[in-house]
């Protein structure tokens, strides 16, 4: 359903649960009470009815149909225009899930529109609804629940990230192999984190430097100073989180190029080994060819071969063959071959 909850309040006490928009916009005229309305991936039709009744901005009423805007507060004229990116972790795939949530404020009314699963705003207005003298406090005391919702979603996924990163340690010392991707992946989501809630931080900032040109209540103005603080950490945890993750993909490339490096001393240790057995088998081919080279000289039978005739010929053929080997070992030996 677009039109998700829909209520008149007044005092802070919520008198009327309409059933359209026309007649909220009725019942909120009649009774001088405050209207909000919670739409879930609207049509044009709806959004273009609730800018006509309370004359929101055509820039920020695109930006809301549209989507895909960044954290961001604007003010047009007495109507505040507020874009948060809730998150949640999403423990089954281990990923990070952002939202978006466009929310108006105005003298007497809130339209939230929602294009995502999260944050769940029922929860917030249950709990507005359950302390009348906050909700009495108007429009911005719904801003104020609303972004102290979006805030307190940050804490899982900040529990979430940090259990990952813990986890990507223990598998660079592993020697995963799919480890740089997951470094690069949990990077983005970090990345993501940190332009949802550094904008907070400083949209918190802006709403308490306005408080007394809009009078806002002293209970609120402690409020959203204690909202802040609690973005201000995330955000510092964030930051840290991002540190952690350039630190862990430069050990993780440190412990690559080591292993590399082994690898390559390895087989170099090894091709040094094979070249010397090579040698090894190359010298004692040539010792044992040298006598086989004299006897296929002497072994050709031809008529004339003086030395056949030669008594001392056949010692010395032996010498020759023993000389030479000799010889061609004590060449190797010297040059290390053996």
């Amino acid at each position: 359903m677009t039109l998700v909850d829909n209520a008149v309040y007044v005092s802070g006490v919520r008198t009327s649960t309409p059933r359209d928009l026309d007649e909220t916009y009725e019942v909120m005229r009649a009774r001088g009470g405050m209207a909000w309305i919670g739409l879930y991936r609207p049509g044009a039709a709806e959004v273009q009815s609730v800018a006509r009744e309370f004359g929101l901005h055509p820039l920020a009423v695109e930006d809301a149909l549209k989507g895909h805007q960044r954290a961001k507060l604007e003010r047009f004229g007495d109507t505040l225009f507020v874009v948060l990116r809730p998150a949640r972790y999403l423990d089954d795939v281990e990923k990070v899930e952002f939202g978006e949530l466009h929310v108006f404020v105005g003298a007497d009314f809130v339209v939230t529109v929602r294009h995502a699963e999260s944050p769940d705003l029922a929860a917030v207005r249950n709990r507005l609804e359950s302390s009348a003298e906050l909700l009495r406090m108007g429009p911005q005391a719904v801003l104020y629940g609303i972004l102290d919702e979006v805030v307190d979603g940050y804490l899982p996924v900040l529990a979430g990230l940090e259990n990952d990163i813990d986890e990507i340690e223990d598998e660079i010392f592993a020697a995963d192999e799919d480890v740089s991707r997951r470094i690069y992946e949990l990077s983005r989501e970090v990345i993501e984190f940190q332009r949802a809630v550094h904008p907070l931080v400083h949209m918190l900032d802006a709403l308490q430097r306005g408080s007394e040109k809009y009078q806002l209540d002293g209970e609120l103005q402690t409020r959203l100073r204690d909202v802040q603080d609690h973005a201000i950490r995330a955000a510092d945890r964030a930051d840290s989180f991002r540190a952690l993750l350039q630190n862990a993909l430069t050990v993780h490339a440190t412990l690559v190029g080591q292993r590399q490096n082994d690898e390559m001393q390895r087989l170099t240790e090894s091709a040094l080994a094979q070249n010397e057995e090579v040698k090894r088998i190359s010298a004692w081919a040539a010792i044992l060819f040298a006598p086989t080279l004299v006897g296929t000289v002497y072994g050709m039978n031809f008529e004339h071969m003086p030395e056949l005739a030669w008594s001392l010929g056949y010692p010395f053929a032996l010498l020759a063959m023993l000389g030479m080997g000799v010889v061609l070992y004590g060449v190797f030996k010297w040059k290390r071959w053996l």
